[in-house]
């Protein structure tokens, strides 16, 4: 077997068979020789190049195997990442399922309380009706009592002698009489109202629900949320806190701008929703494509039609500038027209709007250093 050994100095490496430096390459074997060894029996016929030539040219993997080396760091990184979204992915349904508990709590509540109320009004109405029908019973007694004491006397009347009859007689008729008046009956309404209790029992307390339960027309999607926005339960307001969280980096969300999307686009038809901003310094409120780049310092390049208050300093983008702070602003959004408008609700004042032509699905998004909320409806109110 051949066998190849460094020199005692350490500089050289010399064949073990033939004392010779190991001078080449052979391309077949993929092994160092000595020029003895590129004439012998074994290698016939096979090509080589010198050590040095080899060398430098395998050398120059070493630029690939960086890159493999940064790529599975790179590739760690990632892995590291995707282990946090895990636990956020757990974090986020153990956090929704209670507050999912919570509502359909109020929800059982309200219905528990719906039910204590029909069956008090139920047992208020038969103790009413079992009292009217208790008087009527005593009143029938007096009767029934009456009527046993004129039978006994007019029995006793006629048992007397003819005098005595006659004498008594037309007192007796009178009483007669008196007694053959109409029998008391049972009165009117004397049962419980059943239909009043049963008729139509969920859609009445459903109606009844509905002056309690608010529709809010643009609901907040927290997984595009910048880090440093707070959105409350419902996902109706969004506040801008100092701390910022530590969230997955996942391509939904916002790293730069301090912007949320809502959770619907819209593709068609007309849609709008009220603002409060009354307590933001500055905010941007709009809409944007679905596709606008979200991060770093691209998105308000184009794609965005928005409205924007600055109490301090100047507009840093391109949405229409409003000048005086406003309790609330309004959004219409008309897909098929291709407008988008803003106005103040409160007075009723049209603000600015946008023409374009829309064909990509739209989502609401909001910028903001203070708190910002979108105002709900209910089934007596409209929003726009």
């Amino acid at each position: 077997m051949e066998r190849n050994e460094v020199s005692s100095s350490g500089s050289e490496e010399i064949c073990g068979l033939h004392s010779e430096k190991l001078k080449l390459f052979c391309l077949e074997d993929k092994q160092p020789v000595c020029l003895v060894c590129r004439d012998s029996q074994k290698h016939v016929n096979h090509s080589f190049r010198p050590i040095s030539e080899v060398v430098s040219l395998y050398k120059e993997f070493s630029t690939a195997l960086k890159s493999l080396q940064e790529k599975l760091k790179h590739n760690e990184n990632i892995k590291r990442e995707f282990e946090k979204t895990v636990q956020h992915i757990k974090s986020q349904a153990k956090r929704t399922e209670h507050q999912i508990k919570q509502q359909f709590e109020k929800l059982h509540q309200f219905l528990r309380d719906e039910e204590e109320a029909t069956i008090t009004a139920l047992r208020e109405e038969e103790e009413q009706k079992k009292q009217m029908m208790k008087e009527k019973l005593e009143e029938m007694n007096r009767h029934i009592s009456a009527l046993s004491h004129t039978i006994k006397d007019t029995e006793e009347m006629m048992k007397a002698g003819d005098v005595c009859f006659l004498k008594e007689f037309p007192v007796s008729m009178e009483r007669v009489q008196i007694s053959s008046q109409p029998d008391p009956q049972t009165p009117s309404g004397a049962l419980i109202h059943v239909p009043r209790y049963l008729g139509n029992l969920p859609f009445r307390v459903w109606k009844k629900m509905q002056d309690i339960v608010q529709n809010t027309p643009v609901i907040l999607d927290p997984n595009t949320a910048h880090p440093h926005l707070v959105l409350s339960d419902d996902l109706t307001s969004v506040r801008w806190s100092r701390k910022k969280q530590r969230l997955p980096d996942n391509p939904e969300r916002f790293d730069e701008y301090f912007s949320v999307l809502g959770s619907e686009g819209f593709n068609s038809g007309t849609h709008c929703w009220d603002v409060e901003v009354k307590e933001s310094s500055w905010w941007i409120l709009g809409v944007t494509t679905a596709s606008n780049q979200r991060k770093g310092w691209g998105f308000f390049n184009t794609c965005v039609w928005s409205a924007e208050y600055y109490q301090y300093g100047c507009s840093k983008y391109f949405g229409f500038r409003v000048e005086q702070q406003l309790d609330r602003v309004r959004v219409n959004l008309d897909y098929d027209r291709g407008t988008v408008s803003f106005s103040d609700p409160v007075t009723n004042t049209h603000l600015h709007t946008f023409t374009s032509t829309f064909t990509h699905t739209l989502f609401p998004f909001f910028e903001n250093s203070s708190p910002l909320r979108i105002l709900a409806i209910n089934s007596h109110t409209t929003a726009c």
